[in-house]
């Protein structure tokens, strides 16, 4: 049967009714969820907050707690008197005069030209006034004052010769600066003994844990720069034990495969893992001493001063801050550092501005060292870029250099050796950074003769051997040198190194460089 239009108008009607009634209950169960959500986000948000901020405030916490400061005591009477000993090499070695009074021309870092060394004897009073800072920061006289004028005393010898750069000398700088800060001088100290208000047996924990990261730094990278083709092929520990083999008892072995492979893979371990199992309290002693025999065969197979004895010093800051509490109580010595703990937080602000420069410092020194990714290039790049980034002992290195200097107003072209204007470690360096025959050309564009107002061009054929590899041109022959800007980055005319490493025993001549 058909319905009629009137009804089929009023089921339309209940329908659309229901629908409206049914989308309005939807609605409202939206409503009823958004506003829930507005409420817990906010809620959210700030438990988010108050976690980060209570873990910030638990880091800062932990930076300002007190802990025993005899482990600092130690370092700054084994800095102090470590430096003591730098000073005294220099003036027995009769250095001083051979790197920086008789070179007719020193090698500057970018933006350092103008550093330049005293004149007369000024060098020899300046090298001991250096020793009496340091002697002065080892005793604790006068402390502050003492490690400002140490470290810029130092940084003036370091900035006065580029070509005189090694990683412990940069490190002498960095722990010479931090001690600056570090209040290492409120025990067993000149200053103590004459300001009693200052004594205490207690620092701030951030104090040592700054210069535990610091050698940490230089552990760490040191590791990783060592996981490289080369490295891990056995060079160039296979060309340094090959001829440090006159050791007793071990020597006979050098020659080995598998004792090169083992000093290798050794060293590379021991640098990448040595801070984690230092830290472990489980592992601590033994990867002390393991660190301990690791820097005494360096100070023993290498010339290398006194960064073994400057390692094993700050390696020691891992141990228990009260290890040297406990050594002389050993030996029945009660009592020997200040027991008082006078020492008290700093305001709030204080602690922000130094956990802020704190953290500043140490991003520096883990970024620097990656510096080398920022700019294109392979294998010759990242071993020119090897400043800063404790890249140490990693190749050895053999070069044949020549420079040629021709007067375009006259057309006449003079070879220019450089024997005859750097000495042996200038002249050894030479081919490390392209910066230093860019510095040289330079040097030789402003003082050889001219016959005319044209700039005299100066060309490089620098031959280089890395690791035993096949000798090849280090930069482009046909560039003028004399032309080129210093830049930071990688210059255009460094040429790229393509020669493979060659299989052991077949190696191009004998490699006996240097060490870096």
């Amino acid at each position: 049967m058909w319905a009629n239009p009137g009804q089929m108008s009023r089921v339309r009607s209940g329908v659309e009714a229901n629908d409206l009634a049914w989308d309005l209950r939807i609605a409202r169960s939206w409503l009823v969820i958004a506003a829930a959500l507005c409420r817990v986000r906010p809620v959210i948000i700030s438990d988010r907050r108050a976690r980060r901020k209570t873990l910030l405030l638990k880091v800062r916490e932990r930076a300002f707690a007190q802990v025993d400061i005899a482990s600092l005591i130690f370092f700054r009477i084994a800095f102090g008197l470590l430096m003591v000993w730098e000073v005294w090499r220099n003036f027995s070695l009769h250095l001083i005069a051979a790197n920086w009074i008789a070179p007719r021309f020193l090698f500057k870092f970018y933006g350092f030209s103008w550093v330049h060394p005293w004149p007369n004897n000024w060098l020899y009073i300046h090298w001991g006034a250096l020793g009496l800072f340091a002697f002065f920061v080892a005793i604790g006289f006068l402390y502050r004052a003492s490690a400002i004028l140490l470290f810029l005393s130092y940084a003036y010898f370091f900035l006065l010769d580029e070509s005189r750069y090694v990683n412990h000398t940069y490190l002498i700088c960095l722990f010479s600066f931090l001690l600056i800060f570090v209040p290492a001088h409120r025990a067993l100290s000149v200053d103590a003994w004459l300001n009693p208000k200052i004594r205490s047996g207690v620092a701030p924990a951030w104090s040592l844990w700054l210069l535990r990261a610091q050698i940490g730094v230089v552990y760490f990278y040191a590791g990783v720069a060592k996981i490289s083709p080369d490295w891990l092929r056995g060079e160039p520990m296979r060309q340094r034990m090959a001829h440090n083999n006159n050791l007793p008892i071990v020597g006979r072995f050098f020659r080995e495969e598998w004792a090169v492979y083992g000093a290798s893979y050794g060293g590379l371990l021991l640098d990448l893992f040595i801070v984690p199992l230092l830290l472990w309290r489980r592992t601590r002693v033994a990867a002390f001493f393991a660190a301990v025999l690791f820097h005494l065969i360096n100070a023993r197979w290498f010339n290398l001063g006194i960064f073994p004895w400057l390692a094993i010093a700050a390696t020691a800051l891992f141990l228990s801050p009260t290890w040297p509490r406990q050594i002389l109580a050993f030996f029945g010595v009660k009592h020997p550092f200040s027991q008082a703990g006078n020492w008290q937080p700093p305001p709030r602000r204080q602690q922000l501005i130094t956990s802020i420069l704190v953290t500043a410092y140490l991003c520096v020194q883990i970024l620097v060292p990656l510096r080398h990714l920022l700019q294109p290039g392979g294998f010759e790049w990242m071993y020119a870029e090897h400043r800063f980034s404790w890249r140490m002992m990693l190749l050895r290195e053999r070069s044949t250099a020549y420079f040629y200097v021709t007067d375009p107003n006259v057309g006449r072209t003079m070879r220019v050796v450089p024997q005859g204007f750097l000495n042996d470690q200038q002249r050894t360096m030479l081919p490390f950074l392209p910066d230093y025959p860019l510095q040289f050309a330079h040097y030789l564009a402003a003082i050889m003769p001219r016959k005319g107002p044209m700039p005299l061009i100066v060309e490089a054929r620098i031959f280089l051997s890395i690791n035993g590899r096949k000798p090849e041109l280090m930069i482009d022959p046909n560039v003028d040198l004399a032309a080129e800007p210093r830049t930071l980055g990688r210059p255009r005319w460094l040429m790229p190194i393509r020669e493979p490493l060659p299989p052991p025993g077949q190696e191009s001549g004998e490699v006996f460089g240097p060490l870096r």
